[in-house]
């Protein structure tokens, strides 16, 4: 049963946006295991789009980056041209709406439905892994043309871990134990370091969505990239901060309704298959795999420590969390080997800035 004040929030939306098309439908479609609100509208004449509602960080980062999305989609050129979903424009904008009552701060956008022809399978064979890293090399590729196009991004890894450390500074035990707060303050401090010895300025930043999983793309018949959606985690950042998720959409396991955040599907041979076909399209460097390593770090510091009671429903923001503290951390430096991937690769490395 939809909540009252959502339905009231997507009627305020619209009306402001096209008051002469009355809804006759809200539908409630968001994905359990999250904190999302995603509602299919129907309109009186038998349309239909897709509204999504937001109430997580700053309405500022959210306009800001489906106004990049917007500009992403609006210059990808074929075959990327139809591939992410369009949010609705008014005036030549991307419409966002934000409605404020108390304590109360909720951010409306919509979407055009999106077109799927058909999924991956729930776990891939070799031919679907390196079809899936082909395109992918390819969709990075058209991405990274673009770079110089795009509107600017307020946010950055590193203002993301400063927001993590300052809420520890104001309350240590808001993520659990002070014992557990130590644990969370070094490893920002690692990452920092880390991030400043692989000299990340060096590398791209494009368009990242981060969060790739069979749910939230589509291909054609051929395995070929037809449509993405899901922009909850959507940066511009480091290409490698895509690359977790494509271990964990190749890996052994496949698919699953339950979930973890290991770090084991990106030591897999079969991420290694997809990396060799993603290499020979556009090549990574040595740093680039080592930084892989902290682009999980900054996953699980971020995404599930910081955020991931916005991101999660309870049941799973708690599992996560504790998983965190209990798993995922400690694997981060002992379970992860990038001079392993790096050899594979046979990616020349004359000046090795991490051991």
């Amino acid at each position: 049963m939809i909540e009252k004040k959502y339905a009231a929030i997507i009627q305020k939306a619209w009306k402001e946006y096209d008051a002469s098309k009355p809804i006759s439908k809200i539908e409630d479609i968001s994905v359990k295991v999250s904190t999302n609100h995603v509602f299919r509208i129907t309109f009186e004449d038998e349309d239909i789009i897709i509204a999504k509602l937001s109430y997580f960080g700053k309405y500022e980062h959210f306009k800001e980056d489906h106004r990049i999305i917007h500009s992403l989609s609006n210059n990808l050129l074929y075959p990327y041209e139809n591939l992410l979903t369009k949010s609705l424009l008014k005036n030549n904008r991307v419409y966002t709406y934000r409605y404020r009552n108390g304590k109360l701060d909720v951010w409306a956008v919509f979407y055009n439905p999106t077109r799927v022809i058909q999924r991956m399978p729930k776990r891939l064979d070799e031919q679907h892994i390196k079809k899936f890293g082909q395109q992918i090399g390819k969709f990075h590729k058209a991405c990274s043309r673009l770079r110089n196009v795009l509107p600017k991004s307020s946010k950055t890894l590193r203002t993301d871990i400063n927001s993590l450390m300052e809420q520890l500074d104001r309350n240590e035990t808001k993520f659990g134990s002070r014992m557990q707060a130590d644990y969370i303050k070094y490893h920002c401090e690692l990452f920092l370091k880390n991030r400043f010895k692989l000299n990340v300025s060096r590398f791209e930043i494009i368009p990242v969505f981060i969060d790739w999983n069979i749910g939230n793309f589509s291909v054609t018949n051929k395995m070929e990239l037809y449509s993405r959606w899901d922009y909850d985690w959507f940066r511009m950042s480091y290409r490698a901060m895509d690359f977790y998720f494509f271990s964990r959409v190749v890996s052994n396991v496949g698919d699953k309704t339950t979930f973890s955040y290991l770090i084991s599907p990106m030591m897999e041979d079969r991420f290694l298959l997809f990396l060799e076909e993603y290499h020979k399209i556009n090549p990574l460097t040595a740093d680039e795999i080592r930084f892989m390593r902290e682009a999980y770090r900054f996953f699980i510091l971020n995404y599930v420590i910081k955020d991931g009671n916005y991101f999660f429903s309870e049941q799973y923001a708690k599992k996560l969390q504790a998983e965190a503290f209990d798993i995922y951390l400690p694997s981060v430096d002992r379970d992860f080997d990038p001079e392993k991937i790096i050899d594979a690769l046979k990616i020349k490395d004359k000046n090795k800035t991490v051991s």
